[in-house]
């Protein structure tokens, strides 16, 4: 029989319990046993167990005297408190010692076994159930891209895509991760479909099946949280995908409720230019150029494409006849947070406070430019560890809180996201083309139509010209569009890097979260 765990027991009575030992045993475990402290100790030193089982009451060197002891040798193998009391005041030492459980004499082979599968064997198994489960849900995962009809049919879809792929990171079975890899890219490829069928009539022709989009987002989901909560804070979080809020919102549990988790549809092109300027400025980015030339800016011309955001607002607020007290913080640099935090009484006093947060941005770019952090991201689940990490120790983290403390409804949302790219699409361009990865503008594009969403009418879905004869593509799924010139040191450095700017379920289905304080 293969040994499932390599136990030590620890008791002052072990005689007693052979039949409990003989039990584990015939179970697969292999169990040393000692009478004492001090043996347990010189035991731990010399071998690497699975798991301790350590009673409290023992004399010499009790329990939790030895137990300090053992984690100076052993500080990751979880003990198992063993003891005759139930005094709180002992619970607490013990559980204050990081032990991994605690149980009450007398004990049964079968709590003993429950404890090894629980932290010896929990990853194993883990992984053997959401294995089977996901095998299960595979065929009904199917159907629904077959039959997503509506943008909600795709975010429910997309929703249960991301909680496999979060579920399934913690996985060993490699096999299983790169089916679900599969389903997901054949279900990005139908979405594209999708888009390039419906975008237009969304954009033209809206009606009850048209999705909530960057320009409809602030009158149709926004305002009307704003009205109902004296207290409102947007935090609009630049490159923010629903597997990252994933990630970072078990760390929120203890400061807010989660009142909606939804999701609204980014306009094209997927970039902070278009989809930012369209949420503040409640318009089509052709219509912000029309209302107020001065303030837009073609991916040709140089100069800062997002410089009015908030004057956007404030107009957009004025014409529906809100009067709200409004701050409104953009933050490009992380010690942009602590003066935040340091003028904190703005946020506090204003009815309708909106904090632009650009770190996932950087983010996101580091990881194009620098070889460590693209290293330390080379899978999708390693770049949602990497946000958790620095949301956990950011400014950001310590805003919320103090936000919740003082009864604030948070919305979190985003722009867009992004989209991991590793397929590259060859394009001609003049000199006067845009340089996303994801979306190429331009007078005189050149491209296999089969491989692109083309637009080449850009009035006709509110897009601006930069000239007479401009038109659109979009890159599809994970594609990135590349020049001749050059290719193949450009498909070097930009394959396996997050972009955005095209059409993938990552990038246009984009979080929709309302978070109330606790009370």
């Amino acid at each position: 029989m293969n040994t499932i765990a390599k136990i030590l027991w620890v008791d002052d009575e072990i005689e007693l319990l052979k039949p409990h030992i003989l039990t584990l045993r015939s179970k697969g475990c292999e169990v040393d046993t000692c009478n004492n402290g001090y043996d347990a100790i010189d035991m731990v030193a010399q071998t690497a167990y699975d798991m301790i089982i350590l009673d409290e009451m023992m004399p010499g060197m009790t329990g939790l005297e030895t137990l300090p002891l053992i984690k100076d040798v052993r500080p990751t193998t979880p003990v198992i408190m063993v003891t005759k009391s139930e005094e709180e005041d002992i619970m607490d030492k013990a559980i204050g010692s990081k032990i991994a459980n605690y149980i009450i004499k007398p004990v049964n082979p079968s709590q003993i076994l429950l404890l090894v599968k629980k932290h010896v064997l929990s990853r194993q198994l883990v992984t053997e159930q959401t294995t089977a489960d996901y095998r299960a849900e595979f065929g009904r995962i199917s159907q629904m891209v077959d039959n997503a009809t509506t943008f909600k049919q795709w975010c429910n879809l997309y929703r249960k895509l991301i909680n496999w792929d979060i579920e399934l990171s913690a996985s060993a079975d490699e096999s299983i991760k790169e089916v679900l890899q599969y389903q997901k890219n054949e279900a990005n490829q139908t979405f594209c479909r999708f888009v390039c069928r419906n975008y237009k009539d969304w954009i033209v022709n809206r009606d009850s099946d048209s999705p909530v989009m960057s320009h409809t987002l602030m009158r149709t989901k926004i305002i009307p949280t704003v009205d109902t909560n004296p207290k409102t804070t947007l935090l609009l979080i630049d490159n923010f995908r629903y597997d990252q809020w994933r990630t970072i919102s078990g760390m929120l549990r203890g400061y807010f409720d989660v009142e909606i988790d939804d999701f609204y549809c980014a306009i094209l092109p997927t970039a902070t230019q278009y989809a930012r300027n369209a949420i503040f400025a409640g318009l089509m980015p052709l219509a912000i150029d029309k209302l107020m030339p001065d303030k837009w800016l073609n991916d040709n011309e140089e100069g800062g494409k997002n410089m009015y955001e908030e004057q956007f607002l404030r107009r957009q607020l004025q014409q529906m006849g809100k009067n709200y007290r409004l701050t409104f913080d953009k933050l490009v640099r992380p010690e942009s947070g602590k003066k935040l935090i340091d003028t904190i009484q703005r946020i506090y006093d204003a009815d309708f406070s909106v904090i632009v947060y650009n770190f996932l941005d950087i983010l996101s770019h580091a990881r194009t430019e620098t070889e460590i952090i693209r290293q330390l991201t080379e899978e999708d689940a390693s770049f949602r560890s990497l946000t958790r990490s620095w949301f956990e120790h950011s400014e950001l983290f310590v805003l919320l809180k103090m936000l919740s403390e003082r009864g604030h409804t948070v919305i979190i949302t985003s722009d867009h996201g992004t989209v991991r790219v590793d397929n590259p699409v060859r394009v001609q361009g003049d000199r006067e083309t845009s340089a996303n990865l994801r979306y190429k503008t331009g007078r005189n594009l050149a491209y296999n139509h089969k491989e692109v969403f083309e637009i080449t009418k850009p009035e006709e879905v509110q897009l601006p010209s930069s000239n007479l004869t401009s038109s659109y593509i979009f890159a599809y799924n994970h594609d990135f569009l590349v020049y001749n010139n050059d290719a193949n040191r450009h498909i070097r450095y930009y394959r396996d890097t997050f972009q955005h700017g095209g059409i993938s379920m990552e990038e246009m289905i984009v979080p929709y979260i309302v978070l109330q304080p606790k009370r």
